[in-house]
């Protein structure tokens, strides 16, 4: 099944964010690789594509996992949690319905 996963961004994390986005790349990467990402991304602190020392807000990850146990189980060894980056993190079954 399908989950959003939505980290929202602690106050003042852009460095953070920063250190530690190639683990967090990766962790991504393997998603794709196993087919297993739908789409994966920041928020925009402004209303920009570069909101340069603006930063972010947080994250939205739509990935598949066979349980709603084992996708926070992926979200718990995330590097944007554990470097500080997110302080709090929701997961959600998600149902695909457009586009088909």
């Amino acid at each position: 099944m399908w989950y959003a996963i939505v980290g929202h961004d602690a106050p003042n994390s852009l460095e953070k964010r920063m250190n530690n986005r190639p683990a967090h790349v990766a962790r991504l990467q393997e998603l794709q690789a196993q087919g297993r990402l739908m789409v994966a991304g920041p928020f925009p602190a402004i209303d920009s594509e570069d909101p340069g020392a603006a930063g972010f807000t947080g994250s939205l990850i739509i990935a598949e996992f066979p349980s709603l146990a084992e996708a926070e189980a992926w979200v718990d060894a995330e590097p944007y949690l554990s470097g500080g980056v997110y302080e709090k993190v929701t997961v959600k079954p998600f149902k695909k319905t457009f586009p088909s």
